[in-house]
């Protein structure tokens, strides 16, 4: 490995980092990119209770997440698990997979995405959330940009109702 690309010392204190917020579940960055020569990247997640992400495929990344607080679902194809706070879970690329709060308190997630360059569409989505001129096609392209494909599989609405999650307004 040559100098160049050895990441520079950086050191995030607790509390620290920019936060995006997104209904239900926001994003708190801690280290981009950028800051890893695109190595990897992290993001802390908070899930406020019943919310549940909209299921999503990467095509580029892989995320491992360690659960901080409270109790998190997870289900990516056919596999399921909740996990309280110290579980790990591994999710691969290219598969369709949905994260929520499995508990009655507001939950938190550590997410490493490998390779780094993604955090950065909790921004963009953010960004769009708030945009009134937005429509589903402008939804459509920023997940194409990513590499995201979103969907409804058959799993959904039985972990919606069995959680009683909010179910995720539509893009």
């Amino acid at each position: 490995m040559q100098n160049s690309d050895i990441p520079a010392l950086l050191a995030v204190l607790p509390g620290e980092g920019e936060t995006v917020h997104i209904p239900g579940f926001g994003a708190t960055y801690k280290l981009y990119g950028h800051h890893t020569n695109g190595v990897m990247s992290i993001v802390e997640h908070p899930f406020d209770v019943g919310t549940i992400t909209p299921p999503h495929m990467h095509s580029r990344e892989d995320e491992y997440s360690i659960v901080l607080e409270g109790r998190i679902g997870f289900r990516s194809d056919d596999t399921e698990v909740v996990l309280d706070a110290g579980g790990y879970i591994i999710k691969p690329r290219n598969e369709m997979h949905a994260m929520w709060n499995a508990g009655d308190v507001p939950g938190r997630i550590i997410e490493i995405i490998i390779p780094g360059g993604f955090e950065t569409y909790f921004r963009d989505l953010a960004a769009l959330l708030t945009d009134a001129t937005a429509t589903s096609e402008s939804f459509t392209a920023l997940a194409t940009q990513y590499g995201l494909t979103y969907g409804h599989p058959d799993w959904f609405d039985d972990v919606i109702d069995r959680y009683n999650l909010t179910r995720p307004a539509p893009r």
